[in-house]
C-alpha cells in the first residue's frame, strides 16, 4: 500500500511549518510546492529595498529532509479528484492538502498597478529595489500606507538619507496603542520622514499621487503598502472563501467544504474571523494545521487551535525600533519598549523565526505557540461555523 500523500502549497512561514510538523509521523509522504526555490524572509523584504540584507534562506536549511520541494506554481485545485494542476501542466494527488498561499499587497486604487510599486513579495521588493537605483538620490519618494511595512519602508529608506512622504490614510500605525504611535511618530520625523495623515490616496499617476483632499505630491518611485489580499485559487476553485480571498475553515483550519483541505497562515479565515495576516500569527498556526491533517490520519477528531498574541515588533530604520506589547487576543496596550533596545529585540524576532523553522525541521512538534482562551466565546458569539468537523474515515 502506498503512502498517505500531503500536498502543501505554499513554502512560507506557515507552509514550511506545516511541512515540518507532519513529518512526525514515518508513514507519509510530503511534497511542498512553492514558486520559488528559496525561502524568502518577507520580514525583512524592506531591509531588501534598502540593501541591508538578501531576504533569502535556503530551503535546506529550514525545510526537514523528508519533504520533497517542487519548484512550480499551482493553478486549479480538484477537490472532487483531489488533485492539483501544476504551473507546468502537470497533475498531482493529494489524499490531504494543506492550503497555505500566503497573502500579497493589494493594489485596487486607480493608477496604483501601474504606477506604484509593491514590496509584500521578493520580485515586488527586487524590482523596487532597482527602481531606486535608479533614481537620483534627493528624488522625493512616497511610500502609501501607515502600518508597520509603510513604518519600516519609509524609515529605512530616509535613514539612508531619501526624501521620504508617508501617507498613513486616517492615522500612522491603527493597530498601535496611542503611546506607541506617538513614539513611531517622534522617531520617523526625526529621519525626516514627512507624515500626511487624514488623507488617503485617490490615484497614482506618473511622477505623482493625487489624494483624496484634493492635493498632490511628487513622486519619482510610489510604494505601495496599502492592503492585502490573498491569490485567488481557493475562489477559483470553487472553494469558500472571505472577501479577502482567505479559504474559510472551522475551529481546527479544516475548510468548510472538504475535510481533506486544511488551510494555514495568511491565506485561512478561521469560522470567518481571521487572525491578523503577520508572521507572528503564521508560525504558530503552520504547526496546528500539521497536526490538524495528522488527526485526521489517524482518524481522530482534531482539536480546535488557540494562538495568541504579544504585540508588534517594528523596526524604525537600523538603529531604533517599537515594540507595542498586546494582550492575547491582539488588542494593542500602553506597555512597549522603543529606541535602540525595541530595534535589538525586532532583530532577535527576525532571526528567532528562522531558528524556529529550522528546530521544528530537525524535531517536529518542538515548536509551540500562545493561547487566546477568549477566542472560543468570540467565535460562539459570531454565530460561526462549527468548532470541530468529523474526521474522514
Amino acid at each position: 500500500m502506498s503512502k498517505p500523500h500531503v500536498v502543501v502549497i505554499g513554502g512560507g512561514y506557515a507552509g514550511v511549518m506545516a511541512a515540518n510538523r507532519l513529518t512526525k509521523r514515518e508513514d507519509i509522504a510530503i511534497t511542498l510546492v512553492n514558486p520559488r526555490e528559496h525561502f524568502v524572509e518577507r520580514i525583512r523584504l524592506h531591509e531588501l529595498v534598502a540593501g541591508s540584507s538578501e531576504a533569502v534562506v535556503a530551503y535546506s536549511d529550514v525545510l526537514a529532509g523528508r519533504v520533497s520541494l517542487v519548484v512550480d506554481t499551482v493553478s486549479a485545485i480538484d477537490a472532487g479528484a483531489r488533485t492539483i494542476e501544476l504551473g507546468s501542466g502537470q497533475e498531482m494527488a493529494y489524499d490531504y492538502l494543506v492550503y497555505a498561499v500566503g497573502s500579497a499587497g493589494t493594489t485596487q486604487v486607480a493608477g496604483a498597478a501601474e504606477h506604484a510599486f509593491g514590496i509584500s513579495t521578493y520580485e515586488e521588493a527586487t524590482r523596487l529595489k532597482a527602481a531606486l537605483e535608479a533614481a537620483p538620490a534627493d528624488a522625493p519618494v512616497v511610500v502609501v500606507g501607515g502600518g508597520p511595512t509603510g513604518i519600516e519602508v519609509s524609515s529605512e529608506l530616509a535613514e539612508a538619507g531619501r526624501n521620504v512622504s508617508l501617507i498613513c490614510g486616517d492615522r500612522l500605525g491603527p493597530w498601535l496603542h496611542e503611546k506607541g504611535r506617538a513614539v513611531a511618530e517622534r522617531d520617523l520625523r526625526r529621519l525626516g520622514v514627512g507624515i500626511v495623515e487624514g488623507a488617503r490616496v485617490e490615484e497614482v499617476l506618473d511622477g505623482r499621487v493625487r489624494l483624496d483632499n484634493g492635493r498632490e505630491l511628487t513622486s519619482a518611485v510610489t510604494i505601495w503598502t496599502a492592503g492585502f489580499s490573498t491569490p485567488d485559487l481557493a475562489r477559483r476553485s470553487g472553494l469558500s472563501t472571505d472577501d479577502l480571498g482567505r479559504l474559510i475553515t472551522d475551529e481546527t483550519l479544516t475548510s468548510v467544504d472538504d475535510d481533506r483541505i486544511v488551510a494555514t497562515g495568511d491565506a485561512a479565515a478561521p469560522s470567518g474571523l481571521a487572525y491578523r495576516m503577520s508572521c507572528q500569527a503564521a508560525n504558530q498556526l503552520g504547526p496546528l494545521a500539521g497536526e490538524t491533517v495528522l488527526a485526521r490520519l489517524a482518524g481522530e477528531t482534531p482539536e480546535p487551535v488557540s494562538i495568541g498574541f504579544v504585540g508588534q515588533c517594528i523596526s524604525i530604520g537600523r538603529g531604533l525600533g517599537l515594540v507595542n506589547l498586546a494582550r492575547r487576543d491582539d488588542s494593542a496596550v500602553a506597555g512597549r519598549i522603543r529606541g535602540v533596545p525595541a530595534a535589538k529585540v525586532k532583530e532577535l524576532v527576525c532571526r528567532s523565526t528562522v531558528w524556529v523553522l529550522k528546530m521544528e525541521a530537525r524535531r517536529p512538534g518542538s515548536a509551540f505557540g500562545l493561547q487566546d482562551r477568549s477566542r472560543a466565546a468570540r467565535v460562539q458569539a459570531a454565530a460561526a461555523t462549527p468548532l470541530v468537523r468529523e474526521p474522514s474515515r
